[in-house]
């Protein structure tokens, strides 16, 4: 499924409980990556760095973390396994240890 980013900015989100979160104010994008990085629910024109990371670090949502936008937008506090998280390269094996099973 694919939505416009237009459409995501001022949309209310919501958490897995039902619990009311804020409206998305401002998208942080990875360009490198082509990915959307954070949402806030403050705007980041602020005249200081500090208030920027206070904004960044209390008043915004990892897009990872976003379980499903349609009208409204659901978060949850475990971040959603992508594609890329799937990947075996990126993965160690826990384990080399085989079992070997005998019948009696």
């Amino acid at each position: 499924m694919s939505i416009r980013l237009s459409k995501l900015f001022g949309m209310d989100i919501y958490d897995a409980k039902a619990g009311y979160k804020g409206k998305v104010y401002d998208i942080i994008i990875n360009l490198e990556k082509g990915k959307l990085e954070t949402i806030t629910t403050e705007p980041l024109k602020v005249k200081t760095k500090s208030d920027a990371k206070k904004i960044l670090s209390e008043k915004s949502i990892p897009y990872k973390n976003v379980a499903s936008a349609n009208d409204i937008i659901i978060v949850s506090n475990a971040p959603r396994v992508t594609e890329e998280d799937d990947d075996p390269r990126r993965t160690q094996p826990v384990s080399n240890t085989r079992y070997n099973y005998r019948r009696r």
